[in-house]
């Protein structure tokens, strides 16, 4: 497993996103046990998780529980969790970057996870209702009394990611925002990451849930260059992207092993400067 570098924690260059085995019409928990399991034996050793992962507000924190289970007596991995994100009972999504909101829901996550310290807490998406640095702030105060190991933000642009870094004092870890070949928009984030050496960690890399399937009908250069190698579009797209910059980390979700297992292997395709200028393009 080729590895990168996440705030100076050596990781795999894949991760393994935990939303699918969460949200709603998610798989039975042997297979998603099983899916973690898959990941971590073709050496992914970065998870990626968030309080908010579940059907609605009733169980709140299921993908951090189910996690843990899978991890117990696993040493080696990085936990990335969010919090920020709140859930309603009919499945919607809300936001609360309260400081005082962050450091409890950390408190959570610490118990759910099972852990001492967070390997990585990420604030999940900028609140309106409150100034970034009052948010960000919270999570400089985790780090100052050795809650979190790491901090990182999710779905910022480079103008807020230049302040959380500030606030931080030059310890911003991770940037996580959307990037994928349908939603390209996120690309002066990835630079800035490259620039200021940040982890940058795109999320529904291969098109999100329902639609990853489809990537190769959807885009057909990544089914062409995936065929010249002999693999999967899917793998072809991880390629494209850890290509980018040493500091990209994609993190596709998974709720099945071989979806997992095919992921892992995109570290193993080399595309050549054509072939990365075509799916550019």
């Amino acid at each position: 497993m080729l590895t990168r570098r996440i705030g100076g924690v050596e990781v795999s260059a894949i991760g393994l996103g935990g939303m699918p085995m969460s949200l709603s019409g998610r798989p039975e928990r042997d297979r998603a046990i099983d899916t973690i399991r898959t990941a971590l034996d073709k050496g992914v050793t970065l998870i990626d998780t968030a309080d908010a992962y579940s059907a609605d507000d009733t169980d709140f924190g299921h993908n951090e529980e189910l996690i843990a289970e899978a991890l117990k007596g696993v040493d080696g991995v990085l936990v990335a969790t969010k919090g920020g994100h709140t859930r309603t009972p009919d499945g919607g999504w809300g936001l609360d970057g309260r400081p005082e909101y962050l450091k409890a829901a950390c408190e959570a996550s610490l118990r759910r996870l099972g852990v001492d310290a967070i390997g990585l807490y990420q604030f999940h998406r900028p609140d309106p209702d409150v100034p970034i640095a009052e948010s960000v702030g919270a999570l400089a105060d985790l780090l100052d009394e050795g809650k979190i190991r790491l901090a990182g933000v999710s779905n910022f642009d480079p103008a807020q990611i230049r302040e959380a870094n500030d606030v931080l004092g030059g310890r911003l870890a991770s940037v996580q925002n959307q990037f994928s070949p349908a939603f390209r928009s996120s690309e002066p984030e990835l630079e800035l990451c490259a620039e200021l050496d940040i982890a940058f960690l795109p999320w529904s890399p291969l098109g999100g849930m329902g639609s990853a399937g489809q990537l190769g009908a959807k885009f057909a250069a990544f089914a062409e260059v995936g065929e010249a190698h002999g693999v999967s579009p899917q793998q072809a797209c991880l390629a494209w992207m850890l290509a980018k910059a040493p500091q990209v980390v994609p993190i596709p979700g998974a709720s099945r092993p071989t979806s997992i297992a095919d992921s892992a292997d995109a570290v193993h395709v080399r595309l050549t400067p054509e072939e990365l200028r075509r799916l550019d393009g």
